[in-house]
């Protein structure tokens, strides 16, 4: 995304970040799962890991579409911490993996700056090179990997992943997503102030907005929301409940999820009608907007041309902020437990995250929660 400039410390982990390396979601069965993001997102299976390629404990696919890499794993064992992680939380977003030009650095900068360690630097070798990681927690029980590969010559993920025998690409339209724009993660009430000082004070990153429970609410439910960011290519919401008449939607995925965790990945496009309408082709479902709001939406981008007939039809979302507009849209929820869901998203100057369409979005996703009991 395109926002002024800001240069991290040169001692914290932020100033070694040089953009998303990938995200992993651990889930019940990946097979399943990858085929699902490859059937209805467009993703290509790009490699491989499990019994077939020497390793026994896990089974995960590497799915990539533009700059966009995700990786979808599954318990092959019972002990297997993957497991205890799928019946705790169902299926979600574990592993926010970042690409830093030395990741035994990142982990040093970010453990002395007080970050919990989950797992210590070691190396990953094979005939293709050396590759390191290092991995600390942040809220839940998601963590951050830095993943350094200036020593690893492979275009595999890692080593113990192959290519022989992947998934066949399922057919239909390409989709044109092209990279992470934002990952959002929810945080239970009062911890919100505590998870911004972690990014900013911890890893050095910049807080970039922030939204009060009176800027995000509606008749029933509200809640609050900082946006951090390393000042170039990493982008991460984090919201918290607020109390409202009603459960809070943050509430309910806390509740759904057993803890914090990652609400939505946002995936930009540079043309948003035409990935709409292949994600449609291809059975994605998205969240419904009442009719009436195109007829305010037309007020606040008075003066913009814009394919208005195409928005409505599809129920793509618009706003407008002093650098431009931005046009997004969000999916239903794609776990069984009412938890993970994409957002897309086209930017045309805007570095804003959607403000004029807070209500009109989060009043559909009440809609949802009142056909699910929960609101």
């Amino acid at each position: 995304m395109s926002a002024p400039h800001m240069t991290a410390e040169v001692d914290t982990p932020a100033a070694r970040l040089l953009g998303w390396d990938c995200l992993e979601l651990w889930v019940g069965n990946a097979r399943t799962t990858a085929g699902f993001l490859m059937s209805v997102f467009g993703f290509a299976c790009t490699a491989y890991a499990g019994p077939e390629t020497g390793v026994r404990h896990k089974a995960s696919y590497v799915l990539e579409q533009g700059e966009i890499r995700l990786v979808v794993s599954a318990a092959l064992e019972a002990q297997s911490p993957i497991a205890a992680h799928v019946r705790t939380h169902g299926d979600g977003v574990h592993d926010l993996a970042w690409l830093v030009d030395d990741a035994r650095a990142a982990f040093s900068a970010a453990v002395s700056r007080g970050a919990r360690p989950v797992r210590h630097p070691w190396e990953e070798v094979d005939d293709q090179g050396v590759l390191v990681l290092a991995q600390i927690g942040t809220y839940g029980e998601t963590v951050h990997t830095f993943v350094d590969r200036t020593r690893y010559r492979g275009t595999r993920l890692e080593p113990g992943y192959g290519t022989d025998h992947l998934p066949p690409t399922p057919v239909g339209p390409p989709v044109g997503l092209k990279a992470v724009d934002h990952v959002v993660g929810n945080v239970e009430q009062g911890r919100l102030d505590d998870w911004v000082h972690f990014y900013a004070h911890v890893l050095g990153f910049s807080p970039m907005l922030h939204f009060s429970e009176d800027q995000i609410s509606t008749e029933y439910s509200a809640l609050a929301s900082t946006v951090v960011w390393d000042g170039k290519r990493v982008v991460m919401p984090i919201n918290e409940p607020a109390i409202g008449r009603r459960k809070s939607q943050i509430q309910e995925y806390l509740e759904a999820y057993d803890g914090p965790g990652v609400q939505h990945v946002a995936l930009r496009t540079d043309d948003i009608v035409a990935s709409v309408d292949a994600l449609a082709a291809r059975g994605v479902r998205f969240m419904e907007v009442p009719d009436t709001y195109y007829d305010e939406a037309r007020q606040r981008l008075e003066g913009v041309e814009l394919p208005w007939a195409d928005l409505e039809r599809l129920g793509i979302l618009v706003d407008r902020d002093p650098g431009g507009h931005l046009l997004q849209i969000f999916t239903e929820t794609v776990t069984d437990r009412p938890a993970l869901f994409f957002e897309i998203i086209e930017r045309r100057g805007a570095t804003g995250f959607g403000e004029g369409n807070f209500k009109a979005l989060f009043e559909a996703i009440e809609r949802d929660q009142a056909r699910r009991g929960n609101l």
